[in-house]
């Protein structure tokens, strides 16, 4: 039996679809469509209603809805996989033979420099910050700065485990200067940290990185990486609000278009928490232009609404087919001698009506007959186990 437990394996997802689980526990009387749901919380920080005053003018035109202006798209498995094991803790992860040196510890105590490069983190701290051509061109300090559980482009540089994250996250200098080293990259991106709750907002040298970050594509892996060391490191919360402010900047400002499938495709997924993800990308799908390519869900969800039900959110959307008039003589048929068997005697066009009452809901079914309300209670709830069996997650 421990041989068998033993060699066990996770199974790893085969499609998009089972890599993400964002909107696979989707409640809309957690999430009501009527709410303004463009936020993260209900409050307003002081960055958001800094922009919103004195960046109102930044709005680029928007493409138009037209399908043929837009080539089309598709999500990436291989990225929907990588997040998977990611907001999973790598469930195939394999401990190392390796003595655990606690090396990347150790790098943010000041003990030891980053290999190759010999240097230092206080030196990082102190002498890099502003010195943005070092911060684009040097590709060794990203590794030991933002470490993960998985191997970087830096061999040098030592991957995450678990006992180390633990001992990481209790030793208040490390925490501090990993915090400081956040904030050194956030400024080269022309971000500023505004708080301990991961607040954000543009810093002063916006523009000139901002028109950076659209150059320079290699930094969008990099913050991908930053994204999920945030999360491995104890500061799941600081995701949030970076992701947002990116969202916000690319979709509503323009001032990150070339930014916006990074985000969508790989920012969001870097946060473990669906219902968060489903609010940022709600808020997504409110600005994205053109509105019919977006790619991210919610996936539609047929709702009853009798003869002229519409299509909605968190179901396939695909319609049965229309019943020939063999089919409709029989289920009257059948309709009739059920009704009759429990007691309830139905014509007909009674149990059409019913149908129809029961997909608009009760709703002004006072009047009716207890046998007919009891008719109508069965066709509802009938009409819920077929919707529920019909939801597709995506």
């Amino acid at each position: 039996m421990g041989n068998l437990v033993g060699s066990w394996r996770f199974k790893e997802p085969s499609t998009i679809e089972e890599c993400d689980s964002t909107w696979g526990s989707d409640s809309e009387s957690e999430e009501p469509a009527a709410e303004d749901d463009s936020g993260i919380s209900d409050s307003v920080s002081p960055a958001e209603s800094e922009r919103a005053a004195g960046h109102a003018g930044d709005a680029t035109p928007q493409l138009t809805d037209s399908p043929e202006s837009v080539p089309k798209m598709k999500r990436s498995f291989y990225a929907a996989r990588d997040l998977y094991k990611y907001r999973h803790s790598y469930p195939n992860f394999k401990r190392s033979r390796q003595p655990n040196e606690y090396r990347n510890l150790r790098f943010y105590l000041n003990k030891i420099p980053l290999v190759p490069d010999g240097i230092y983190i206080e030196e990082i701290l102190s002498k890099w910050r502003g010195d943005y051509d070092k911060l684009e061109h040097n590709h060794t300090y990203i590794q030991w700065l933002f470490p993960l559980r998985e191997q970087g482009l830096n061999f040098y540089a030592h991957e995450l485990t678990q006992d180390e994250i633990k001992e990481f996250q209790s030793t208040r200098e490390a925490k501090r200067r990993f915090l400081a080293a956040y904030s050194l990259m956030l400024d080269f991106y022309g971000v500023k940290l505004l708080d301990k709750s991961g607040n954000v907002a543009r810093a002063p040298n916006w523009q000139e990185r901002f028109q950076h970050l659209n150059e320079s594509h290699h930094n969008y892996l990099r913050i991908t990486r930053i994204l999920k060391s945030l999360g491995e490191l104890g500061y799941e919360a600081f995701k949030a609000p970076l992701v947002r402010f990116f969202l916000e900047e690319s979709l509503c400002h323009g001032t990150l278009h070339n930014m916006q499938h990074s985000i969508l495709e790989y920012y969001v997924y870097t946060i473990r928490l669906p219902a968060t993800r489903r609010r940022l990308l709600r808020y997504a799908r409110q600005h994205y232009r053109p509105a019919h390519a977006f790619l991210w869900g919610p996936p539609p969800k047929k709702r009853g609404g009798g003869a002229g039900g519409s299509v909605g959110a968190g179901s396939s959307g695909i319609r049965a087919p229309a019943p020939t008039p063999e089919q409709q003589r029989r289920g009257k048929e059948n309709t009739t001698s059920t009704s009759a068997s429990s007691g309830n005697i139905v014509s007909s066009h009674s149990a059409m009506m019913c149908h129809e009452l029961a997909e608009g809901g009760l709703k002004g079914c006072t009047g009716l007959g207890s046998n007919m309300e009891g008719m109508l209670m069965m066709v509802g709830a009938r009409g819920e186990r077929n919707e529920y069996n019909e939801m597709v997650p995506l």
